[in-house]
């Protein structure tokens, strides 16, 4: 998986950084991408990359805050406007289904493709096979989730050699056999495919919060996670106030990582006080406690 920010700031842009979107390409092997939030100039910031708004086939949004929905309607707009008919599936909050179609009704404009809304819960929302994904609910003033995404562990490799000593023809037995099936072959024999896997590959899991304070279902969202997007909109010292606003520091970032046992933590959605030079002060505060720590900036690419 490919994660790109396109906006790491909070409640207002800055001169550097707009506000919070991500997108992510789940499988590199297939034309789908992911949206996660939609701040306002989302689509602006998309005009700086590679990606094309015809290739979005998913959105999900974490809470109705303007510095990440604000974005959607122009979005949607331009996505009709550029002749886009693949379908767009939406996932966020009740509430999202009424913002988007009335933005879409008083301003006269529509979608010129397939587009389903679904107002979600906690637990799962998706889940095709080969990626799943679910939400668990977040601390904040309103309703907010964070969102699990994992790949299916994939089967190991077959082993071609011993499949073919033991008289297996390649061909289309191989393809039953990597999915771990029994096939009888023209002798009468049996052979079982599970014998033939090697090891199972483990597939990737990612945590992307949305805004939140400290709540005991973050460490359910980032358990053993390969990657955790999270908020570090203030300074340690500011703890008071961040929680206050359902908002996390960097030192409740870190302790949540390293409790969780993630494997890196990616901060963003800092304040719009802290400059660049104060940036790097917020990731010292955050590697004094987990070490993987990185800071997010706009348009930085990760690899999951």
């Amino acid at each position: 998986m490919e994660l790109t920010f396109l906006g790491t700031s909070a409640g207002v842009p800055t001169r550097n950084r707009n506000v919070t979107a991500m997108v992510l390409n789940p499988l590199l092997d297939r034309p789908g991408l992911w949206l996660f939030d939609c701040g306002e100039g989302t689509q602006h910031q998309m005009l700086r990359t590679a990606f094309n708004p015809g290739r979005i086939d998913k959105i999900f949004i974490t809470h109705l805050h303007g510095d990440h929905i604000f974005g959607l309607p122009g979005l949607l707009c331009s996505r009709s406007m550029a002749g886009s008919e693949a379908p767009l599936t939406i996932y966020g909050p009740a509430g999202i289904r009424e913002f988007i179609n009335m933005s879409l009704k008083l301003s006269g404009s529509w979608a010129g493709f397939p587009l389903t809304i679904h107002e979600i819960t906690e637990g799962l929302v998706f889940d095709d096979g080969e990626m799943k994904v679910s939400a668990v609910a977040l601390a904040h003033p309103v309703e907010c989730y964070g969102y699990r995404i994992e790949e299916h562990d994939k089967p190991g490799k077959l082993d071609a050699q011993r499949l073919t000593r033991a008289g297996v023809a390649p061909g289309p037995l191989f393809q039953r056999l990597k999915r771990g099936e029994t096939v009888r072959l023209e002798d009468g024999r049996e052979i079982d495919g599970r014998n033939y896997l090697g090891e199972p590959q483990k597939g990737k899991k990612l945590a992307i919060f949305g805004d939140t304070g400290p709540t005991p279902g973050a460490l359910r969202l980032a358990q053993e996670v390969d990657v955790m997007v999270h908020e570090t909109t203030l300074e340690a010292a500011m703890a008071e106030k961040a929680n206050s606003r359902g908002h996390s520091t960097t030192q409740q970032a870190a302790e949540l990582a390293r409790e969780a046992r993630a494997l890196r933590l990616i901060m963003t959605h800092f304040s719009s006080r802290y400059d660049a030079a104060a940036c790097l002060r917020l990731l010292s505060e955050a590697r004094a406690i987990f070490p993987a720590s990185e800071l997010a900036e706009d348009f930085l690419t990760i690899t999951v």
